[in-house]
């Protein structure tokens, strides 16, 4: 059975596509909420690309020594160049045996045209982690942006479709530096915990910050120095959202829903962090639950925009 000849009737696909689904259900709570919008065949789609995704990721956050990781995804890049070689050959299906998220994300790279080759580009990202990369400069961070979250608002706008292609994937790598600007703020003190810093060296110099922390595990620099960088770049992250949000009229009705869903949820959680730049200096900052069914919820009938 070929990758164009499987069908949800396949019970191995079926099950690569549940136990992707499982994995956005688990460890994607703000995800989720737009992804479940969509219809069946486009979220079981985002589902398989989100969970490879997933894997990187998680690899790359790893408690492993970064030789150990940088093998890991050096072999994540061999599978994906198996998928890219099963639809290449338009192949059996088995020959991914044993590995459901390559199972699922082969045949919705099958049913969509999802550009596969952007996972590179997640990989390298992730290799710079773990390499750790410095940042000076925000042109610097903006490639790691794209890197890691653009990568996946184009892999995702192969599952929507769109009217402009060029345009709408520009747009949807804009709203991917928006979110990670944002997951930036969100972690900043438990990257720091980790050793890993993400604002430019050249905005830590403009406003006399150091991001060092004391035995404790607070940030030594005065709170008002902070709260100033934290409010900067929370308006340089405005102003991505400002842009990549001009995707939506591009989408369909449900992929609209599911982007607006989504970046609506990040946007909110930005928005508490400028409005109280300590939270996010405390601990890793969350929206409830009730809220992000808010999101979703206006977002299905056009509200959040």
């Amino acid at each position: 059975m070929t990758v164009s000849e499987t069908c949800e009737g396949s019970e191995r696909v079926v099950e690569a596509y549940r136990h992707c689904e499982r994995v956005v259900r688990e460890e994607a709570r703000n995800f989720s909420y737009g992804i479940r919008l969509m219809p069946a065949p486009k979220r079981r789609a985002m589902s398989a690309v989100y969970a490879f995704a997933r894997g990187i990721d998680d690899i790359g956050d790893g408690p492993e020594p970064a030789c150990v990781r940088l093998d890991l995804l050096d072999r994540s890049r061999q599978r994906l160049m198996t998928v890219q070689e099963v639809l290449r050959r338009r192949a059996d299906v088995r020959a991914l045996e044993g590995h459901p998220v390559l199972t699922a994300l082969a045949d919705a790279a099958g049913r969509f045209p999802i550009p596969l080759e952007a996972f590179e580009e997640l990989l390298d990202g992730c290799e710079d982690d773990v390499r750790g990369a410095d940042y000076e400069t925000f042109d610097d961070l903006l490639r790691y942006c794209q890197r890691v979250a653009g990568s996946v608002g184009r892999l995702s706008l192969g599952v929507f479709g769109s009217d402009g292609r060029q345009r709408a994937e520009g747009l949807a790598d804009s709203l991917g530096v928006a979110l990670q600007l944002t997951n930036i703020l969100r972690d900043l003190r438990e990257d720091r915990l980790a050793g890993r810093a993400y604002i430019p060296a050249e905005d830590l110099a403009r406003f006399g910050c150091t991001l060092k922390l004391d035995e404790s595990g607070a940030f030594i620099d005065p709170p008002w120095r902070l709260n100033e960088l934290i409010g900067f770049q929370a308006e340089r992250a405005r102003a991505w959202y400002a842009e990549g949000l001009r995707l939506l009229p591009l989408l369909d009705r449900r992929s609209a829903a599911c982007t607006a869903a989504m970046a609506g949820i990040y946007r909110r959680l930005l928005e508490n962090i400028a409005a109280r730049p300590q939270i996010a200096l405390d601990a890793r900052v969350s929206l409830p639950t009730w809220q992000k069914a808010v999101v979703a919820a206006r977002a299905l009938s056009g509200v959040e925009r």
